[in-house]
């Protein structure tokens, strides 16, 4: 309080061996709106900390350019607060409310802002002029206020039970300690709701009957016309989609289980936004902002694995060998260390691993690395403004190549493509590209998945590359009912 701080954070620790991650989020799952963030590392090493997030305490929902603050209880018990400014700014504004101290001991994220980021917010920072059509309806943005969250600690087997007191208008900090700590007590006595096991042996299920809102003759023009602009000297790349929908029959937690047996990843996500689902499994940052330096990862190049590692070896080497995959991930290189360079220290941008392979569950990556110092004058949301969305779902250059997808697709991507991700209290942020995504909406769960198109590109094949990208999730899909 005396270093002006005016958000604490309380928290408990446990030791907590038996108790997983998904069976925390299934004893919380009657909460409408919660998260859950896990990682696995390569395909093999799951990552030190997974996080969950419940009861938010305010929603900030965003829809051309206009952000509203709802209460916690959600969007859809009545009017909101419209806040001021654009989008970045109104986000800015809300967050420089809270000042948190650096606690030690605690993970790098114990509260903040959980959400997204749809691909068609771009349209607010610039002017496209051919808008598809918003079957979605889904907001451009929209990022939940967690100040109760839920850590897995797996090196030690520790479960956190984080909160804040919130000290803005003053008032009794020992009140206010007293009440943050019954309310860990009561979030300890939820997790301890007993629960047998399910014990799971999934079977290839018949494939989903899906409905595809571009047609394969549709797409292959669209292929065509994206190569005439390339060979017009327009852009180098353009990265078009594809969306397929299916009759949702499952719940967000049986998809979530289902995908991350099938496809781990560097970020699986379940977010639950009300009425609708996010649950994915994306291989690919979009931009992490920690300790005031800015990383980007492109990933541009892919083979699937092999048998042994001997295998792998070979395979990979043949991905790195192909010139078109180096050309493209080169491509991608520049157009990172251009949006990074946006809000960088001139001259502190750097190349801190060029095309190596990264192997996931199914496949091996071209992956690079590019970092900068963030300058002085800019911050976290900068930093996500200047490089949303990727290059490797958009093309090269990125707002012409932006402005041709929006002639060639039928409908708005919404989250597709978008950033998923959080913003802490301190000012750092991590977000992941929405890909390998399921939107579960209503009735309906929606999958998209592009190829980037260069002038030598086979119709065909990127056609059916659009296709395998989807696989892994509409399988995921149609197994879930097993969960």
């Amino acid at each position: 309080m005396r270093q002006g701080y005016n958000l604490l954070p309380v928290y408990r620790r446990l030791v907590c061996d038996d108790l997983t991650p998904v069976g925390a989020l299934e004893r919380l799952q009657d909460d409408a709106y919660g998260f859950i963030f896990e990682s696995v590392v390569g395909g093999e090493r799951v990552a030190r900390y997974s996080m969950l997030g419940v009861s938010p305490r305010a929603h900030l929902v965003g829809r051309n350019g206009s952000l509203v603050l709802y209460p916690g209880d959600g969007p859809e018990q009545g009017a909101g607060e419209p806040l001021a400014g654009g989008t970045i700014d109104a986000v800015r504004a809300y967050m420089a409310q809270f000042r948190t101290p650096d606690v030690e001991g605690l993970p790098r994220f114990s509260g903040g802002l959980v959400g997204y980021f749809s691909y068609d917010f771009v349209r607010e920072v610039e002017h496209l002029p051919n808008v598809p059509e918003d079957q979605l309806q889904l907001p451009d943005v929209h990022l939940m206020h967690f100040d109760t969250v839920l850590v897995f600690d797996h090196s030690f087997n520790h479960l956190l039970l984080i909160t804040h007191l919130d000290m803005r208008n003053g008032g009794d900090v020992e009140q206010a300690y007293a009440a943050a700590q019954l309310e860990l007590k009561q979030l300890e006595h939820r997790l301890r709701w007993p629960s047998a096991p399910r014990l799971v042996e999934p079977t290839d299920p018949e494939p989903l009957a899906v409905q595809h809102h571009t047609s394969h003759d549709t797409f292959i023009d669209a292929v065509e016309q994206i190569q005439h602009y390339i060979r017009a000297g327009d852009i180098f790349q353009a990265v078009p989609s594809q969306r397929l929908s299916a009759a949702l029959t499952v719940s967000p937690l049986q998809v979530y289980r289902s995908i991350r047996s099938l496809n781990p990843s560097p970020y699986l996500f379940n977010l639950r936004l009300g009425a609708t689902s996010l649950v994915g499994a994306s291989p690919e940052i979009l931009v992490t902002v920690e300790g005031g330096r800015v990383a980007v990862r492109p990933i541009a190049g892919t083979i699937h694995r092999g048998r042994t590692a001997a295998e792998d070896h070979a395979l990979a080497e043949e991905l790195l060998a192909d010139p078109k995959e180096r050309a493209e991930h080169v491509m991608l290189i520049d157009l990172g260390r251009n949006d990074v360079g946006r809000v960088c220290t001139p001259g502190s941008v750097r190349l801190d691993e060029q095309m190596t392979v990264e192997r996931y569950s199914h496949v091996q990556h071209i992956v690079s690395h590019v970092s900068g110092a963030l300058r002085e004058d800019c911050d976290a949301l900068d930093a996500l403004a200047a490089v949303h969305p990727a290059g490797t779902v958009s093309g090269a250059p990125k707002i012409r190549a932006m402005e041709i997808i929006d002639s060639v697709e039928p409908v708005k991507r919404g989250p597709y493509a978008g950033a998923v991700g959080y913003i802490d209290f301190r000012g750092n942020l991590d977000t992941c590209i929405a890909l390998r995504t399921a939107i579960l909406h209503e009735d309906q769960v929606h999958v998209q998945a592009g190829a980037g198109i260069v002038a030598d590109s086979d119709p065909e094949k990127e056609w059916q590359e659009t296709l395998n990208k989807a696989q892994a999730m509409l399988r995921a899909i149609a197994r879930a009912d097993a969960f």
